[in-house]
């Protein structure tokens, strides 16, 4: 398990265009072009091999499963952006403005006045 993997995968979803609409069509398939495209590389002159996604990781990535994520310590910042830009719009339309987040509060809800769960690496 590696909260930077996961963590390294959704800041860098979230940061193109073209890789938020894949990852929307197609969740599964996108995580396993992601690994092999851009996840391996440790930074532009480096890869790396040892890293990849537990079948939990990427469970929860390929249905979005935000409250795993934020029990497993991945950063909540990253996800809920990444979220909002993949589902906001269909829960704006279907029951108003954020809605989305809306959601996602009720039902982290349960976490209130308990410790969270870290997101240390």
């Amino acid at each position: 398990m590696s909260k930077y993997y996961v963590n390294k995968f959704l800041y860098t979803i979230d940061r193109d265009p073209e890789w938020v609409a894949r990852y929307k069509e197609d969740p599964a398939g996108t995580i396993e072009l992601w690994e092999k495209e851009v996840g391996s590389w440790l930074n532009s002159t480096e890869k790396t091999s040892w890293l990849s996604f537990t079948e939990d990781e990427r469970r929860a990535l390929e249905t979005y499963d935000y409250v795993w994520l934020f029990e497993y310590g991945a950063h909540f910042f990253l996800y809920l952006t990444l979220f909002i830009g993949l589902f906001e719009d269909e829960y704006t339309q279907a029951t108003g403005p954020l809605s989305y987040q809306r959601e996602w509060a009720r039902r982290l809800a349960p976490w209130i006045g308990k410790d969270y769960p870290s997101v240390a690496l």
